[in-house]
């Protein structure tokens, strides 16, 4: 059955946000003939701009529903997300104004363009587009993802609804680039943050206070060991106490990896937004911890949960739509479940178009048109950006949910593999270009191995030394051999005489604030 008023309200909100995709356009105007202005927005957003696009790109509609999800199925383990979003800004700092200030120098577009000149390498830079797109794929399906299942607990037909979400992301990003995702992204935050300090006021307080919340977590950990199933409130044992640490660890090494991630920090306007936004954005891992709880809180509401529609066709992943339905009154019900679609519109848009920057720069140009006019590469990217999203579309109508959530996993597992080339490139030149790509090869057959032979169910693999076992994340283990096979081939190539790849960028280059003819915009407008 629909439920017309939360149908009503999250129509309201989606109008809202499609009429400033289109009026993006025209927002700090630049001509979208240009990939750097479509695909970059120019390099042109300040601080709170910036803070809001990455915000928006990092923490999207499937993080709304899956990390509460992790803590009703498994406990503790699934607060990991907390730590690892705050083990990656101290990274972030070190690493993200090195590379925007090289990338605005040479006038790079992407982590591939990076590679191609550091190591003088086509291949290895090929390597890191194909992987970065590989592993946008799936992440794209899952914003379809989380649309869907806030769709499913208003009683909407699903898959109309998603082919018409679709085709409003695909006008806007087409039209306005990277822009539309940033405007958008300013109401999607303060509609989430809007959402969580009601959540975070009011369940609790119709659930009798956090002391019951607690408690009914630590009864389902009492019944999962009676059971023999994995729910755990406190990580006792040192195995999974490795585990959440190696999660934690290799998810942070991996965030700033992904392209969206990469696109957020080149469309600044300088080094010290990035800077600020590496000290800024920990304010969303607050956020994200309050999030995390909605999971116990979930498990504590019991039936009222259980007895949604969004929880029976999705389980622990309809956690939170059920518990919004039952803890809010239906136009606010509505706000919320707009709030994380609108949360899922901003993520899939500058997913698209990293995506297809990645395929223009480092694929089309590099391979097929290597004189294309700016106008043509700009063509290419917007219509691979529109493919992109289709394709999202149909994996998340034709394939099971389950196998996409598998694919993420993998997701995590293969972007962490261009680590060496792009994060250690970024200090030094010493690896070898073809000791780098035989370690990617070696990190992605292992860690996809792991996976399929965990049949996918976690991605924590156990390895057995006689009669110690070591539990950890798998993208830490394929990482490892990684970088073990690059230390180890890189004197191996050198000694037998394999030439390196040029280097075309100097020691300043990483330092500088870029281009010297840009002009110093005013403090209110760099802030912006």
């Amino acid at each position: 059955m629909v439920n017309v008023v939360a149908l009503s309200v999250f129509i309201v909100f989606f109008i809202l946000v499609t009429v400033l995709g289109f009026v993006a356009a025209r927002w700090r105007r630049g001509d979208l003939s240009l990939l750097n202005e479509w695909g970059l927005a120019g390099r042109r957003f300040g601080t709170v701009i910036t803070w809001f696009l990455l915000g928006g790109d990092l923490y999207t509609a499937y993080t709304f529903v899956a990390v509460p999800g992790l803590m009703f199925n498994s406990g503790a383990t699934g607060f990991f997300a907390v730590p690892y979003t705050i083990v990656a800004y101290p990274l972030v700092y070190l690493l993200m104004p090195r590379f925007w200030s090289v990338a605005r120098k040479h006038g790079y577009i992407t982590a591939s363009d990076f590679v191609r000149d550091r190591f003088g390498s086509s291949t290895l830079a090929l390597v890191v587009a194909f992987t970065g797109i590989l592993a946008t794929m799936p992440y794209i399906a899952l914003q379809m993802f989380g649309i869907e299942v806030s769709i499913a607990q208003m009683g909407v037909p699903v898959e109309a609804a998603l082919i018409i979400a679709f085709l409003i992301l695909a006008a806007y990003t087409y039209t306005s680039g990277l822009r539309a995702p940033a405007m958008i992204a300013l109401v999607k935050d303060l509609m989430i943050f809007t959402v969580m300090i009601a959540a975070i006021i009011v369940i609790p307080i119709k659930l009798g206070g956090f002391g019951n919340i607690f408690a009914a977590a630590h009864t389902k950990h009492l019944s999962a060991i009676a059971q023999g199933t994995t729910f755990r409130d406190l990580l006792t044992t040192p195995q999974a106490q490795l585990a959440y640490a190696t999660l934690a660890l290799g998810s942070a090494l991996a965030l700033f990896l992904y392209p969206h991630a990469m696109t957020g920090v080149l469309s600044s306007s300088s080094r010290q937004v990035v800077k600020r936004n590496a000290a800024l954005l920990p304010l969303y891992s607050l956020m994200l911890g309050l999030l995390a709880l909605l999971g116990y809180m979930a498990i504590a509401a019991g039936t009222g949960v259980t007895s949604q529609p969004a929880f029976h066709n999705y389980k622990a992943n309809g956690a939170v739509p059920s518990l919004m339905s039952w803890a809010f009154p239906d136009w606010f019900a509505g706000f919320a479940f707009a709030a994380i679609s609108i949360g899922a519109l901003v993520p899939a848009a500058v997913m698209s178009i990293a995506a297809a920057n990645l395929f223009t720069r480092n694929i089309y140009k590099e391979y097929f048109r290597p004189n294309c006019s700016d106008r043509e590469e700009s063509t290419v990217a917007k219509v691979v950006s529109l493919v992109v999203k289709f394709g999202a579309l149909l994996f998340i109508l034709l394939v099971p949910a389950t196998n996409i959530i598998n694919f993420q996993l993998l997701g995590g597992v293969w972007i962490i593999q261009t680590l060496p080339p792009v994060f250690l490139g970024l200090y030094t030149n010493w690896m070898h270009r073809w000791a780098m790509i035989i370690g990617w090869a070696g990190g992605m057959i292992a860690g996809t191995w792991m996976a399929v032979a965990n049949n996918f169910a976690s991605s924590v693999f156990t390895i057995s030394l006689g009669n110690v076992k070591i539990a950890a994340y798998i993208a830490v283990y394929s990482l490892l051999l990684n970088l073990v096979l690059t230390l180890i081939l890189t004197p191996v190539f050198r000694a037998l005489g394999v030439p390196s790849g040029k280097d075309n960028t100097q020691p300043s280059d990483y330092e500088e604030e870029g281009l010297a003819a840009l002009p110093k915009e005013p403090l209110m407008e760099e802030l912006a």
